[in-house]
């Protein structure tokens, strides 16, 4: 005869069970997650060009990781994770001077189909400056004038050839003179994160996956 009660059998059984359940518990606890601390490093490269002749301040565009971003030895974000950013600031230089300013900065990213909000420092480029063209277009101008004034009649003719040539070479330079900040397709910008941003672990893990089998 068994020396176990039923009742003990029950015990035992129930004890077995919930040691069971709780080893079941810990296999599936969920991984914590994996977090970027502000200040960390991402450089990406932008999908189409950018220039304060077509585009305006709060529009958003497109661009590709560049370099993987690691933490530890571990790869968090592969190469070509897609982000997005916005255009902070885009003015057109004025005609004859001025410098345009394009300033730019990304705001989110996408990693296993999850989208991720991050903030981050800006980028900003400038124009050149229009004091050598326009000397250049006036001063050329003005020359042209002096020749073809000189030509036709003497010494006085040349002066006035001069003021009409320097007043033509202002005007084309008025017309012609905007120059444009620019940033072109496939440039490789870098941002700073100004905030940490805490990736679930089980995206990390998927995207790196899926890009190894790419």
């Amino acid at each position: 005869m068994n020396p176990l009660s039923k009742t003990g059998r029950w015990v035992i059984l129930g004890v077995a069970g919930a040691g069971l359940l709780g080893l079941g518990a810990r296999a599936i606890k969920p991984q914590p997650p994996i977090e970027l601390a502000a200040g960390t490093s991402v450089m990406v490269r932008l999908d189409h060009t950018l220039t304060t002749s077509a585009n305006r301040s709060g529009e958003t565009f497109s661009a590709t990781l560049a370099n993987p971003v690691i933490v530890g030895e571990k790869t968090v974000l592969p190469a070509g994770t897609p982000f997005q950013g916005q255009v902070l600031y885009a003015k057109p230089s004025g005609r004859l001077k001025g410098r345009g300013s394009l300033s730019v900065s990304l705001n989110s990213f996408e990693l296993n189909g999850t989208r991720y909000p991050i903030s981050t420092g800006s980028v900003t480029r400038v124009s050149g400056s229009h004091k050598k063209r326009n000397l250049l277009w006036i001063g050329g101008s003005s020359g042209a004038g002096a020749l073809i004034g000189g030509l036709v009649g003497g010494g006085k003719g040349a002066l006035i050839g001069t003021g009409a040539g320097a007043g033509g070479g202002t005007a084309g330079a008025a017309l012609t003179g905007r120059k444009h900040a620019v940033m072109r397709a496939e440039s490789a910008l870098r941002f700073s994160l100004r905030a940490p941003v805490s990736l679930k672990a089980k995206d990390v893990k998927e995207a790196n996956r899926s890009k190894k089998l790419s």
